[in-house]
């Protein structure tokens, strides 16, 4: 349809009902369609590689099944027999342990890390990118260049204890129960520990100097700095750090099952290595598939303490 303008101009107007095809601009205009274009992907990856092998771990846990066999119903037998299981009571106590003190130390060593690394001046971006390493090689690896060092019968941590006259005797650090869960709780903690002082660092590159030197006008020596300015504007990070790191740490399996396998006698055993024991070694899929689990409500309550503890941290008053 034409239209004449005041000018003689022609002007053509579209007609009631006539639509152009849309662009490629029109459709990525519209922020639905683009949005699930977008989470598309990420939801079938979550439903195929997470979804699916939880359910499926679930009914697991709830038969009987067994290598080659799909098994039977049975309910909660499986969990009623490891709670009168001595070597899943010894595998709870082991996890326990293995990540309180993992975590203490990670925290502890973190914090004193991130602050010398917070205090170097020259070749900061150097050794701020070696502090990556050990967090940054395979873990497997890694732990295998752990397990040589401490493996009883070439074991250079020994050679060089005997060499410093330090000790006469080869320790037996692989084969003592309780020398064994010290030296899986020192491999985690040297390689969680970048992952903690990069990301205190991180926090602590972002806290103003002017709260600072704030604090030391008032007095404040290096001791009540670190306490009342550096402490409590870290507490938001250092919540969301530890969060993390309990679910790998109590989740883990490649450094205990390298180094000790879960020995020696269980006292190294955690869930993760138990369940490979139970369910592919062992050929129990029910049972393993139940020691799996039962670390899901454990974390669940983990994760809702530490995130009740980071929305008290990021609230001030």
């Amino acid at each position: 349809m034409q239209l004449k303008t005041l000018n003689g101009d022609v002007a053509k107007v579209v007609a009631r009902g006539e639509t152009h095809a849309p662009t490629l601009a029109d459709v990525l205009a519209r922020d639905t369609p683009v949005a699930y274009a977008f989470i598309g992907p990420a939801f079938f990856l979550l439903l195929f590689l997470v979804a699916y092998p939880f359910v499926l771990s679930v009914w697991f846990s709830l038969s009987d099944a067994r290598v080659g066999e799909t098994g039977a119903f049975v309910g909660l037998d499986n969990f009623r027999r490891l709670l009168t299981s001595a070597i899943f009571l010894q595998t709870l106590q082991n996890s326990v342990v293995f990540t309180t003190l993992a975590l203490g130390f990670k925290t502890v060593f973190g914090m004193t890390l991130a602050l010398l690394l917070f205090r170097i001046g020259r070749f900061k971006r150097l050794i701020r990118g070696a502090v990556l390493l050990p967090f940054i090689v395979p873990t497997a690896l890694s732990t295998l260049v752990w397990w040589w060092m401490f493996e009883p019968l070439y074991s250079v941590v020994n050679w060089t204890l005997k060499s410093l006259h330090i000790v006469n005797h080869d320790i037996p650090w692989l084969p003592d129960p309780y020398l064994a869960m010290f030296t899986v709780i020192l491999v985690n903690t040297w390689r969680g520990l970048p992952f903690f002082a990069i990301t205190l660092l991180a926090g602590l590159v972002s806290i103003p100097r002017e709260l600072y030197e704030a604090a030391e006008s008032d007095g404040a020596g290096p001791v009540g700095r670190f306490w009342h300015v550096t402490v409590p504007l870290l507490k938001p990070v250092l919540a969301v750090v530890i969060l993390f790191s309990t679910i790998f740490t109590l989740a883990d399996f490649n450094i205990v099952y390298v180094l000790t396998k879960g020995g020696p006698m269980n006292m190294t055993h955690l869930f993760a290595t138990y369940s490979f024991a139970l369910g592919l070694q062992g050929g129990q899929i029910g049972q393993g598939a139940a020691v799996s689990l039962f670390l899901f409500p454990i974390l669940l309550l983990v994760v809702f303490v530490q995130l009740r503890m980071v929305r008290r941290a990021t609230t001030y008053e």
